[in-house]
């Protein structure tokens, strides 16, 4: 299933729709969250690329309305175990290291019915934000 586009840019939605999205997207918005996270095994379910430096996407809200732009500026595949200290800050979700990093996202992914381990590959999304409608 091909990811939704919007103007022929891929959007990115963050967190679920509703509380924990708007609060997500109140963190881009306002210039602390400026990194991502995806599992790699729904890249590959869904049969999409992963995002490249420099590729734009739009940010959708809770009802899938346009809100901005980010543009892509760096992407690692990594496992679970090894999201570094930095990610962690860059994602701004409250995570001060990698190991609140993991215990926060084991705890949401779990809460999505998928179970992670150290060796789970996360895709470690940067990026930054070029455009607010």
């Amino acid at each position: 299933m091909a990811w939704e586009r919007i103007d022929g840019y891929r959007v990115m939605d963050f967190g679920n729709p509703g509380e924990s999205r708007d609060t997500l997207l109140d963190f881009v918005f306002n210039g602390n969250k400026r990194a991502t996270a995806g599992l790699l095994e729904d890249y590959i379910q869904d049969g999409e690329e992963i995002e490249s430096v420099g590729e734009i996407q739009v940010v959708i809200g809770s009802s899938n309305e346009a809100l901005g732009k980010i543009q892509i500026t760096r992407v690692e595949v990594v496992n679970f175990d090894e999201v570094s200290d930095e990610f962690a800050l860059a994602e701004a979700e409250g995570d001060l290291t990698g190991d609140d990093f993991r215990r926060s996202h084991t705890e949401f992914w779990e809460s999505c019915g998928v179970q992670v381990s150290g060796d789970t590959q996360i895709v470690c999304i940067y990026f930054d934000l070029i455009e607010k409608y």
